[in-house]
């Protein structure tokens, strides 16, 4: 049997409607990415690359390219998914007060980086790496959470109306 974080956290697994399930999905492409960015950063926080400042130029270039495929995918979470479950569930506590502060500290952890590594100073390659660990380590636990709590809470509180209306409004958001 193959082990689920979910099965501690969550529910175990719950069918989700095709809205939900396609939010589950676009997961595994960025924690692929995810990963591939925190392996890069922190062989510059290791000290194991040899040209540091070459190293960081690419990983900022990845981060930006990640960026661009993880906004869309916010964006249907927190302009969509979350206030159709703030409805049920309210803001300031509980899943949605900790998905959209997730969201939060992995944006302004990318966004530190991002605005640090404008002029890359190589003496401060391992604190301009450990914001991009900080992030991949918020968005693996994010991830999680959603898959395992937040996708299955909306499967079970939302009517068939609003998941037609919210797989209409997932879909409007390119990218």
């Amino acid at each position: 049997m193959e082990f689920s974080p979910c099965s501690i956290i969550g529910d175990g697994e719950v069918e989700l409607c095709p809205p939900l399930q396609r939010l589950k999905e676009e997961h595994g492409p960025l924690n692929e990415k995810k990963y591939a960015l925190f392996v890069a950063a922190q062989k510059i926080y290791n000290g194991e690359e040899e040209n540091v400042l070459e190293a960081l130029v690419r990983l900022r270039e990845n981060v930006q390219q990640f960026l661009q495929e993880l906004d869309p995918h916010s964006r249907r979470e927190e302009d969509v998914l979350f206030p159709m479950m703030v409805r049920y569930i309210g803001r300031e506590s509980g899943p949605i007060a900790v998905m959209e502060y997730e969201h939060h500290e992995a944006k302004e952890n990318i966004s530190t980086f991002l605005k640090k590594t404008e002029t890359i100073d190589i003496h401060e390659a391992r604190e301009l790496a450990s914001y991009v660990m900080n992030a991949y380590m918020i968005l693996t636990d994010h991830f999680t959470k959603e898959e395992c709590v937040l996708f299955p809470m909306a499967e079970k509180l939302l009517s068939s109306e609003e998941k037609e209306e919210l797989a209409k409004k997932i879909n409007e958001i390119e990218g």
